[in-house]
């Protein structure tokens, strides 16, 4: 691709020789300008914040140890991109994928409240893409999808259901901008077999993807209009008003809480679950804007009596279509009885908190601890 035409630049030169000396703090000024892309490609290919940054690290702790072999042939950023998707590539065959709950069983009677949560982690994880560095517009200009449209929910749900190869073809040839040569050197494959499993993916990747991307629908909102939608459902969450919030929904909006397999919809399903749960007035609520995903996000408070202060509790992702909410992805935060108790599941608030799930959900995007 154009923009990674270059082999090492004049910058990293002494940086590369110095690192090869063993130089780790050199290492790191060589590496660092490229940290956070890279980890926004572990994220799209592995659908976990948690699962990335493991990947990157590996993937840094490999490109320390195989300096010597960088002959400098390509640019470093496409050597250290070679490496991070090698990796993730075999933590993919290690684990199971991760999904969304509306891709891992149908909708939930909400008559019968939140369900049991899946023990095992099979669930993707919220992206703070400011936290990360992820940047506007596109990474090279044979690209099909802008960087922030390339982390929504929707986009890396749909790439998860993607062989390996053909996650790692997709995102190298359409996200990253690479070409069909470099994509099949980073592979180890020809280019045939590259360009093959792409068209494979497109096709796959069209089929679940909505007509419009978030970046595309928020522009045409606007700064001003969304954030009167926005401030509008907010406050309709903090008085419990049931039929505001389900006025702001699409008629097949969606409704689900990872890491609890249920979810619910559409709108009538959910005005049902919020009566009887969340919004029946056994608890109080605050929440604060974010961004995740690229997407608009509401980190949700809830009041605590022992405490006197409303503590972390879930960090929802909307996704809009036009003016109205057709999907809420809320991560709570809170670790669910293990036992099969649907009374106690409802109770929600009241279990404690889940260390990984705060880290993820909440310290990545830099929100408070609790708010009074």
């Amino acid at each position: 691709m154009a923009a990674d035409s270059a082999t090492i630049t004049a910058e990293e030169r002494p940086l590369l020789a110095a690192a090869r000396k063993g130089d780790e703090e050199a290492f790191r000024r060589l590496v660092e300008p490229y940290r956070g892309e890279l980890h926004a490609h572990a994220y799209r290919m592995l659908g976990s914040v948690h699962d990335a940054e493991d990947a990157l690290q590996d993937a840094l702790l490999r490109a320390w140890r195989g300096l010597a072999r960088f002959e400098g042939r390509s640019s470093l950023r496409s050597w250290l991109y070679t490496i991070t998707t090698n990796t993730s590539l075999n933590a993919i065959s290690r684990r199971p994928k991760r999904v969304l709950p509306i891709d891992y069983a149908p909708a939930a009677d909400p008559h019968g409240g939140p369900g049991l949560p899946v023990a095992e982690s099979v669930w993707m994880e919220p992206y703070a893409d400011d936290k990360f560095g992820l940047q506007d517009g596109l990474a090279g200009p044979e690209a099909r999808y802008e960087q922030r449209e390339s982390v929504e929910l929707a986009f890396v749900a749909a790439l998860q259901h993607l062989p390996a190869n053909q996650r790692a073809v997709l995102i190298l040839r359409d996200v990253l901008g690479f070409s069909a040569k470099e994509t099949a050197e980073t592979l180890e494959t020809t280019v045939a077999s590259a360009n093959s499993a792409l068209q494979r993916a497109r096709a796959s990747v069209d089929e679940r993807l909505p007509e419009q991307s978030q970046q595309a629908t928020l522009r045409a909102l606007g700064d001003e209009r969304l954030a009167e939608i926005v401030d509008d459902y907010m406050k309709a969450w903090e008085r419990c008003d049931v039929d505001a919030v389900v006025g702001m929904l699409t008629e097949d909006a969606c409704f689900s809480m990872p890491p609890l397999a249920t979810w619910f919809g559409p709108r009538d399903e959910i005005e049902t679950f919020l009566v009887g749960s969340p919004m029946s007035g056994l608890w109080r609520w605050k929440s604060l804007r974010v961004r995740s995903n690229g997407q608009v996000a509401l980190a949700f408070y809830s009041w605590d009596d022992g405490e006197q202060a409303y503590l972390p509790f879930a960090l929802n992702v909307l996704t809009f279509r036009g003016e109205l909410i057709s999907d809420v992805t809320a991560f709570i935060v809170n670790t669910p009885p293990p036992e099969d108790d649907r009374e106690v599941i409802a109770r929600m608030p009241e279990q404690p908190t889940n260390a990984l799930s705060l880290m993820v959900a909440f310290q990545n995007f830099a929100l408070p601890e609790r708010l009074d």
